[in-house]
């Protein structure tokens, strides 16, 4: 091979010298370890959504059966519960004049299932009809 051209010994060292501080790669290896941090945080921030979101629907459903009860319906009382879904632990306490209602659930799946999610209604007994809590 006439036409390839040797490098003097000086060109090969300066061919080191840019191999050595040559940059290529480095924003591959920072994005490999940017972007899982990013997906832990979205995640995080996704299940604290999810379990705001079950915290006011626990509260409504609370408010919705203490006023149901604290009017006496105990009939559409027990419905709310049943359409509230299946694990939720529920506590009566009468304050008073108020009957109200906690309502306990763990959260569904994932990371943050451990984590439990509760709401509290309360409502004025407006006769004596309404439920007494039991201990």
């Amino acid at each position: 091979m006439r036409w390839a051209r040797r490098a003097k010994p000086a060109e090969r060292g300066d061919r080191a010298r840019t191999l050595r501080h040559d940059e290529r790669g480095t924003v591959t290896a920072e994005f490999a370890v940017v972007v899982p941090a990013v997906l832990v945080v979205l995640a995080l921030v996704i299940g604290g959504i999810v379990i705001a979101t079950n915290r006011l629907t626990l509260a409504s459903a609370a408010a919705d059966i203490s006023r149901l009860e604290a009017r006496g319906d105990t009939a559409l009382a027990e419905e709310r519960i049943s359409q509230s879904g299946a694990g939720l632990t529920i506590n009566r306490e009468r304050r008073g004049a108020l009957l109200c209602i906690t309502l306990h659930a763990g959260a569904q799946r994932g990371l943050l299932a451990a984590l439990s999610v509760s709401g509290e209604g309360c409502a004025a007994v407006t006769d004596d009809t309404a439920p007494t809590p039991s201990p």
